[in-house]
């Protein structure tokens, strides 16, 4: 199998979806570049249905695939302190990867220049020219795209070397109560009732859905992952002796692992190569949000695509916010910081909705400065004048153990409240 395209994107996750969306919006007969998508089949390799979370105005572009929106927050301290506000005008959003793939599957279906293939890629190299794609396709058969430029989205094998790496890793349930015990009018943002490791921090994470119905979930950034029954335990627990949660059913599981780390991801990979989302560092260092910087670089990419510019994806997030993270980041990995009282106290002191735009990156200099100012001064300036004699070391990308299979929908699972 062979493709001759314009645009050759590699994975349909978060930043491949998004990316084919916004070149989908103009057709090839009126200038639009012609794009392959290419996902892998179904299989170990293509990832499980999941969740992604940001936060926008009232009205976004994906709004009619949303799966929930809440415009209040809450945050409780160790000792149950709640921290509560309105986000406006800002909104959190909630979005499930296989509703935004059916949402976007509409544009694509319908865009003339657009083809989706499934493949196993094996190597996306610069060529004379342009660039290359080769792979196995669904059938068996060797597949190749030959392009002018080319997009990968896929996780990387490696990370790059980096002074500090932790990793921000969680298992979620969907649970449906026996009793209503959610308010579907805010989101638990982080809930750090929770034992806390000896580096880094760990917290709950509610989103309902209803009275009865939520995402609860167990997350850690921490310097390695835990087995399967660990997170388990962790969430029993949490849905235990937290939420009280009496009576429940799991209806299903999602997990992940997210690099939290200062190393500087590589946007380009050859002349005609590019790397999107994680790979191309989207993820914010020091809150693990992906989904938001990936739309503002799809949208300059599609741009600049659409001007006959190099389409160069745009750094994520401005130098400062790096610099910030990687204080924050080691802060933690060397327990200078109590995690669970910082992010707790910039709740407090702050603005949600400043506060939010700073923790996705978009503030300016002076909301930088607020938020600094609101930090343990001492152990951040320690750890500011040591970074600069530290090594950067390499790591491998992080995996996780699979999701056990769910229990059996009836009976209910029982709390121990």
């Amino acid at each position: 199998m062979e493709y001759e395209t314009d645009v050759a994107i590699v994975g349909a996750g978060a930043a491949g979806l998004s990316l084919a969306w916004r070149l989908a919006g103009r057709p090839a007969a009126e200038g639009g570049p012609r794009v392959v998508l290419l996902d892998a089949p179904p299989g170990p390799v293509r990832p499980p249905e999941r969740t992604w979370c940001y936060w926008e105005g009232p009205v976004g572009e994906y709004d009619a695939a949303l799966a929930a929106r809440w415009d209040r927050l809450r945050v409780r301290g160790p000792d149950g302190e709640v921290v509560a506000g309105g986000t406006a005008p800002l909104c959190y959003k909630m979005l499930r990867s296989g509703s935004f793939e059916e949402f976007v599957r509409g544009r694509l279906d319908s865009a003339a220049g657009m083809r989706r293939a499934e493949a196993l890629v094996h190597g996306v190299l610069d060529v004379p020219g342009g660039a290359e794609v080769r792979g196995v396709a669904a059938d068996g058969g060797t597949l190749t795209v030959r392009a002018r430029w080319a997009f990968d989205s896929r996780p990387p094998r490696r990370l790059p070397p980096a002074r500090t790496t932790l990793l921000q890793h969680f298992r979620g349930w969907l649970v449906h109560t026996r009793r209503p015990v959610f308010d579907p009018a805010a989101a638990e943002l982080m809930d750090f009732r929770t034992p806390q490791p000896a580096r880094g921090l760990s917290f709950g994470y509610v989103l309902p859905l209803g009275p009865h119905r939520a995402l609860v979930e167990y997350t850690e950034f921490s310097p390695a992952v835990l087995d399967g029954a660990g997170y388990d335990r962790a969430l029993r627990h949490y849905a235990d002796r937290v939420l009280r949660l009496g009576d429940f059913e799991v209806t299903g599981a999602e997990q992940g692992v997210i690099p939290m780390t200062d190393g500087r991801f590589a946007r380009r990979a050859g002349a005609s190569v590019f790397r999107i989302g994680t790979a191309g560092g989207a993820t914010r260092p020091a809150t693990g949000y992906t989904f938001a910087a990936v739309q503002r670089q799809t949208r300059r990419i599609a741009a600049a695509l659409r001007a006959g510019r190099t389409p160069l994806p745009p750094r994520a997030y401005p130098r400062r916010a790096l610099a910030m993270d990687a204080v924050l980041l080691r802060a933690l990995e060397r327990g200078r910081v109590d995690g669970a009282a910082f992010f707790t106290g910039l709740f407090r002191q702050l603005p949600a909705a400043a506060l939010l735009r700073f923790l996705d990156g978009e503030s300016g200099p002076a909301q930088a400065l607020a938020v600094g100012l609101r930090t343990p001064v001492g152990p951040m300036l320690r750890t500011a004048a040591e970074l600069p004699r530290l090594p950067r070391t390499a790591s491998p990308a992080p995996g996780l153990p699979p999701v056990a299979p769910l229990p059996p929908r009836r009976p209910p699972l029982r709390g121990t409240s």
